[in-house]
């Protein structure tokens, strides 16, 4: 039997005509695009380094070097230390969004997307879906490292599953960020070094590792009204006071904005290229 091909319209630029796709077929296709990704991770599974070793090799190196010196003790130091290294080990994870992103992009994967018949928002939303999973497991793993190490949790299960969850609806919030780098920037590189330096200040000048107290009154000042102050503190008090703050609420408020910002904005620019 002859195979009969079927041809391909094209509109302005010779890019494939699709038909709108509704919600359904879009909800459909973003899933299975997060399936790819996730496929993806099995297949190369050192992709997965930055959130199995690193929140691991962290939670040992600052323990352990500055737990007896910042809070007296290692068992001291834990409940301050452990909410921070799991937000500076989530927020940064959701880098690799932007960074793979732009690898897709210049390897000529989105090109091949277009010939398929999905939303053309599907491999954007796909992607971001995907990473969700990516930040679960750095979460799971930075608080199994601190349960080894003797953390208790005065907030119970409850209070640690509100504040694993919190993270990674931040971290997706902040992929969006990222996801609006890998659209619009040149190499896959310069978005890991655009997203690096966005992202170091505001770990480390905040009170992740030390109370800003101990800081000069400038720094400190910083460190007080930096984002990832608030939403390490908001995970400080869910963790061991099982409390709900206003630092959470300033959390939620602050990912709100920038998903209003950014999510329109990537949008936009990556259906200029899609």
């Amino acid at each position: 039997m002859t195979a009969i091909a079927t041809p391909t319209l094209t509109g302005p630029g010779g890019r494939p005509l699709r038909n709108h796709a509704g919600i359904g077929q879009t909800l459909a296709n973003t899933f299975t695009m997060a399936g790819r990704g996730l496929l993806k991770i099995r297949r190369t599974p050192e992709q997965l380094i930055d959130v199995t070793l690193q929140p691991i090799l962290f939670t040992l190196m600052f323990t352990f070097l500055f737990g007896g010196a910042i809070a007296g003790s290692i068992q001291d130091y834990l409940p301050t230390i452990i909410p921070g290294i799991l937000v500076q080990t989530v927020i940064t994870a959701s880098v690799v969004t932007g960074v793979q992103l732009r690898e897709d992009m210049d390897k000529g994967v989105f090109d091949r997307f277009r010939s398929l018949p999905i939303a053309r928002i599907a491999p954007l939303s796909g992607a971001l879906l995907a990473d969700v999973v990516r930040y679960a497991i750095a979460t799971t793993l930075t608080f199994a490292m601190g349960f080894i190490l003797g953390l208790r949790a005065g907030g119970g299960a409850g209070g640690v599953i509100a504040a694993a969850v919190l993270v990674i609806v931040c971290a997706w919030a902040l992929s969006w960020i990222f996801a609006y780098f890998g659209v619009v920037a040149r190499s896959a590189s310069s978005v890991q070094g655009i997203s690096f330096l966005v992202l170091f200040p505001l770990t480390f000048l905040s009170n992740a590792f030390v109370n800003p107290s101990t800081m000069p009154d400038w720094l400190a000042w910083f460190a007080n009204v930096n984002p990832v102050s608030h939403l390490i503190t908001a995970v400080r008090d869910l963790v061991n006071n099982g409390a709900v703050t206003g630092d959470l609420w300033l959390a939620l408020l602050g990912a709100a904005v920038v998903v209003a910002i950014f999510a329109p904005l990537t949008v936009r620019a990556y259906m200029r290229k899609a």
